[in-house]
């Protein structure tokens, strides 16, 4: 993770066990697959640890119950953030979207003073009893990021209980503080991109709709789609298969199997373009040349993919900043609920080019 993150990042777990029956750092290294030295960088929120690995830490550190000695050290003087996060958005972390959003929000609280306590959720696990238990008392503030299995109903059970709640990539009708991604705009660029190139068969791979993210950047799609006069056509849009991992891989399987395969795909992320990829390299076609293929989110794989992904860069790190921002502002003003959408841009690589046999302005007209 970056240098200058140092802010004491605890680790909240929904496993109740004994004080004696406590796993030690070593238990935690060996679970993560990592050295001791870097479990104690992990635990006591110091520099030097990839985000990765750093994600990997916290995961063994949740699944064996770790608790750590300084934990409950939260005195009065010292405001403790909690941050509660889906606990299958970390386990699938390695791209580094979320580790970087986390990054974000350590680096902020660490300068304005807090300590941030992460807490997995899992579902039927009430996170606040939990963390009421593990502190002896209820954090001062709680950033939520992303929902899926955080659903809208959880998130007011926790602004009920007078909470103070800052939302990270979701958002609610309720007067409650969000930060997100422009993800509609996103979904709108990606897709007018794929238009300019001259390109109207245009597949799209959808996320879980549990994730109000991802649902934003199919509706952008759609829009674009509508913008210019294109027939939305079911059967270009493959539903994600549930529990099936690999989403991204199977759906491009299924439009591969049409009589008329798509001449580019728009991804709702970047891990379901490099399913994709896997799955046309599979069939023997290339990208771009018989294929182009775009996501969103500019994880750090996306540049040394096979081919580079060209894809939307979303400000990760900058999503934990502002969270940070506005719980500050709550804790210490009585600042208005307000929602905050993030620009980002689009990063032009090598897996998308213009319609095989088009001559194309990047206005979109053929020639």
């Amino acid at each position: 993770m970056d240098q200058d993150i140092r802010t004491g990042i605890a680790m909240s777990s929904n496993s109740k066990m004994k004080e004696s029956s406590q796993p030690n750092m070593r238990a935690v290294a060996k679970r993560a697959g990592v050295s001791l030295s870097a479990v104690s960088l992990v635990v006591n929120g110091k520099p030097g640890v990839a985000p990765e690995k750093r994600a990997r830490v916290l995961e063994a550190m949740n699944m064996l119950g770790y608790v750590h000695n300084g934990r409950r050290q939260t005195g009065a003087e010292t405001k403790v953030v909690g941050l509660l996060i889906e606990s299958q958005s970390l386990q699938s972390s390695n791209d580094g979207f979320y580790t970087r959003i986390i990054a974000g929000i350590e680096e902020t609280a660490y300068r304005l003073g807090y300590r941030v306590l992460l807490h997995l959720y899992r579902r039927g696990v009430d996170p606040i009893n939990d963390i009421r238990e593990l502190m002896g008392r209820d954090v001062d503030g709680m950033i939520i990021a992303n929902d899926g299995d955080i659903t809208p109903d959880l998130i007011r059970q926790i602004a009920a209980h007078g909470n103070r709640v800052v939302l990270v990539e979701n958002h609610l009708p309720e007067p409650i503080h969000a930060v997100t991604a422009d993800n509609f705009t996103a979904g709108l660029i990606m897709t007018k991109y794929l238009i300019e190139l001259g390109h109207r068969r245009i597949a799209a791979l959808p996320g879980p709709s549990k994730y109000s993210s991802l649902r934003d950047r199919l509706r952008g799609h759609l829009v674009a789609l509508m913008e210019h006069g294109i027939p939305i056509d079911p059967a270009l849009q493959p539903a994600p298969i549930s529990g099936e991992p690999r989403k991204g891989y199977r759906q491009m399987r299924q439009l591969l199997e049409l009589s008329q395969p798509p001449t580019a795909v728009f991804a709702v992320s970047d891990k379901s373009a490099f399913g994709a990829m896997e799955a046309i390299k599979e069939a023997g076609l290339r990208i771009p040349d018989d294929i182009s293929i775009t996501g969103i989110d500019d994880v750090h794989e996306s540049a040394n993919a096979s081919p580079p992904l060209t894809t939307y860069h979303v400000p990760k790190h900058k999503l934990g900043e502002i969270a940070v921002g506005l719980m500050h502002n709550l804790l210490t003003s009585d600042m208005p609920p307000v929602k905050t959408s993030l620009i980002g841009h689009l990063v032009e690589r090598a897996s998308a080019a213009p319609l095989p046999g088009l001559e194309v302005n990047r206005g979109g007209d053929r020639r």
